[in-house]
């Protein structure tokens, strides 16, 4: 069976690409911070699917912790045939001249240094295995700005280009890099930009409907199984209510 590596696999487009690779008979490794949340899905993949899962509980921010937790994986573990780079978060909505720099740091170092950081420890083996397919999960911030969301944009821009950099390096080794781009989609990203606000966080998706972690999952899921003479580069999806970054259509 093909090991599925995914970040930020506790919530969101992680934790609905979990059960979709689990109920396609994927093991799955669950890296994320919150370990009560990683037990509690390992639990259900398991007694849902009848598959393997591993809990690695880690801060991707945090660069030696995630070098020792993907050195201590069991050497089965290891042999990962596709990562699914998902962790990631937007802090804060603010003019870049009113921003909080602990905000810049947090987006930096989970959007892109802790893909980094994740990416450096699983390709080795990859290297070696002379196949694998890294799938980065970006934005649509990734390829367009938009008003207050200048250093999010800035990070996920930097996930863009550094897929098509992989992609450009890896290309002996028959690894496959893919990245995905989504639109508006509802999950604990606005929550969490909004530092709690719920009322914030609900105004974002009010009047239409956003894409959903599920619609992300199989996208990523589609990329994953395409035959191995074929790459999926890039990939970018919207809710019907939106056509850029900056126009959304909501009812009344």
């Amino acid at each position: 069976m093909a090991i599925v590596c995914i970040t930020g696999a506790s919530s969101g487009f992680g934790r609905a690409s979990a059960l979709k690779f689990a109920a396609a008979g994927y093991q799955v490794i669950l890296c994320a911070r919150r370990k009560e949340r990683l037990d509690a899905l390992s639990e259900q993949l398991e007694k849902s699917f009848g598959i393997p899962t591993y809990v690695m509980p880690v801060d991707v921010r945090d660069a030696a912790a995630v070098k020792i937790a993907f050195e201590q994986l069991p050497d089965h573990w290891k042999q990962i045939d596709v990562l699914i780079n998902n962790a990631g978060l937007a802090a804060g909505r603010d003019a870049f001249q009113d921003a909080n720099p602990d905000d810049w740091e947090a987006m930096i170092d989970t959007n892109l240094k802790g893909l980094l950081y994740v990416t450096k420890a699983v390709v080795p083996t990859m290297m070696q295995q002379r196949s694998g397919h890294i799938i980065n999960v970006s934005s649509l911030a990734g390829r367009e700005v938009y008003p207050q969301g200048n250093v999010y944009c800035a990070s996920k821009h930097a996930v863009t280009a550094l897929s098509k950099g992989l992609r450009m390096d890896l290309l002996p080794y028959r690894i496959k890099v893919t990245n995905i781009s989504p639109g508006l989609a509802e999950t604990e990203f606005s929550l969490v930009r909004f530092k709690g606000d719920a009322d914030k966080a609900s105004q974002v998706y009010a009047g239409y409907e956003p894409l959903h972690p599920e619609d992300i999952a199989d996208v990523i899921f589609f990329a994953a199984t395409r035959p191995p003479h074929m790459n999926l580069e890039e990939i970018t999806l919207l809710p019907t209510a939106q056509s850029d970054s900056r126009t959304v259509y909501k009812e009344q």
